[in-house]
């Protein structure tokens, strides 16, 4: 696979419906409608989801990143791109190193746009980038918490660094069980109805929280910011949990009563 060989399509709120959102391919299951939605909420305004389609028309990369004042994640970064999330599941397009392309199609635009630079939170865990791909690519850490490091490259020295919203402040306020996510990931729905049925089979009363805006998500209770599974004030999620694994956490809860 050659780099000539796909074209990076610009997702907007306006053409979501005929390019979907990449992480879910049939566009009428409820992930991908929930997420189209979200695309077009107001504070989404400033979204770009690029995706990179090969000449068969098969989908193989994408990167999503919008102005870091309305980035649906924990991190304070006034005049910065911040990248939500960057994917590339294809193996021959790995090889072409198209996620520095995507990444460069961002900084392209950030510059244009006259911004202090581009940032983007990574982990070694689930459901964030790797930041190996962004150290190669001139990035720097810039802060971290928990399991997660925020990275950026500036374009201008003298411009204030982004930081991370301290998130462990806002555990407390959660007493029993509560689940809080929104539809920037289009996975997290079908992760929210699991948990909601188990739930109620166990007699669980769990309270379900959707996020409504870019300024509640800067507000949630862990670093990926878009999903939050807490007991008492102690987070055991941060990423899209499946019926099974929620099961065991239940089981290890309730034997520890």
């Amino acid at each position: 696979m050659k780099m000539d060989l796909f074209n990076i399509i610009s997702v907007t709120s306006k053409n979501v419906n005929t390019y979907g959102v990449y992480c879910i391919k049939e566009k009428e299951a409820e992930g991908s409608q929930a997420k189209i939605n979200w695309c077009k909420l107001n504070d989404n305004k400033y979204l770009q989801i690029k995706i990179a389609i090969d000449k068969r028309g098969k989908q193989v990369g994408f990167i999503e990143y919008t102005a870091a004042e309305y980035a649906w994640r924990p991190v304070d970064a006034n005049n910065y791109l911040f990248i939500h999330c960057i994917g590339i599941f294809v193996k021959e397009a790995r090889n072409v190193n198209l996620g520095t392309t995507l990444i460069k199609a961002c900084e392209h635009e950030a510059k244009q746009q006259d911004k202090s630079g581009v940032c983007v939170m990574t982990s070694e865990g689930a459901f964030m980038v790797n930041k190996k791909l962004f150290l190669k690519n001139g990035y720097k850490k810039v802060d971290a918490l928990d399991r997660f490091e925020l990275m950026v490259k500036k374009y201008d020295d003298k411009s204030p660094s982004p930081k991370l919203i301290d998130w462990t402040k806002q555990l407390k306020k959660y007493k029993g069980w509560n689940l809080v996510y929104s539809d920037q990931c289009p996975w997290n729905i079908k992760s929210v109805n699991d948990l909601r049925e188990t739930a109620l089979e166990y007699g669980i009363d769990l309270k379900i929280k959707k996020i409504k805006n870019s300024a509640e998500a800067k507000k949630t209770p862990s670093g990926f910011g878009v999903y939050s599974l807490i007991k008492d004030g102690i987070l055991l999620g941060d990423h899209y949990l499946s019926k099974t694994r929620f099961k065991s956490i239940l089981a290890k809860e309730l034997s520890n009563k």
